[in-house]
């Protein structure tokens, strides 16, 4: 039978993303027939592969299921915690029956739009940098924003030594004490817009994600998921495509 990363064999069985599966093999917590395992060792389906001692079942055949959530605030997004902290699979219904992960993340004070899925391959094409598919935020940000600023927002800002990708950024609205921007960007890296909004002195008083790619958080509620429908997940791989 054919052997293939078992990064992948993870992902493709919708226990986690190939990089959580990346970070899991660095840590030492998964086995191969009783073997720790290293980056770029392979198995097969009929291998016994654990993670903390837990066996992964797998099956050639899945049902595969593509979520969008509104994260509400307070909320981590992890399928566990280990300080007993509220996390994104706890707002999962009983209709929600396959192992299904989140794509990315928002910090615990962020809110808006989430994708999860069982889908490795999706999974990591919506995640990889080099896809650079788009997403929007609305960002509340005080006490005021001042031209020079802006420009440095949508230019680019130094975060670890390294310029974040040009970004989008849009004045909705200004009141005094408060301003409220849209901001577009094309890499993800931690907490990325929170750290470029403080590295110019900015405090972000509310950060909510209204889109990923082609799909809009539109009138969602706080809490709540619904499944993509097939239009959307038709326009969502038309966008990854474009970008190979």
């Amino acid at each position: 039978m054919e052997k293939i990363r078992i990064q992948k064999l993870l992902a493709d069985a919708g226990y986690c993303s190939r990089r959580k599966a990346e970070a899991l093999i660095s840590a030492g917590k998964i086995k191969l027939n009783g073997h720790p395992v290293k980056l770029g060792d392979k198995a097969s389906y009929q291998d016994i592969i654990t993670v903390s001692g837990e066996r992964i079942y797998f099956s050639k055949k899945k049902s595969l299921r593509y979520i969008m959530m509104y994260k509400p605030r307070g909320y981590v997004t992890t399928t566990s915690d280990e300080l007993d902290r509220k996390c994104i699979m706890d707002l999962l219904g009983e209709d929600i029956e396959e192992r299904i992960y989140p794509i990315g993340r928002l910090d615990k004070d962020s809110e808006g739009l989430l994708l999860l899925t069982n889908d490795g391959k999706f999974a990591n094409d919506i995640m990889h940098p080099s896809r650079h598919i788009s997403k929007t935020y609305r960002v509340t940000v005080r006490p005021d924003i001042t031209e020079e600023q802006l420009v440095q927002l949508a230019s680019g800002i130094e975060l670890d030594g390294k310029k974040t990708l040009p970004a989008n950024v849009v004045v909705k609205t200004r009141e005094p004490g408060r301003v409220v921007l849209l901001i577009t960007i094309k890499e993800g890296r931690n907490r990325q817009i929170r750290r470029m909004c403080e590295s110019l002195g900015l405090e972000v008083a509310r950060l909510r994600r209204v889109s990923i790619g082609p799909l809009k958080l539109g009138m969602m509620k706080p809490g709540t998921y619904r499944d993509l429908t097939a239009d959307e997940l038709r326009a969502v791989r038309n966008a990854i495509g474009k970008e190979n």
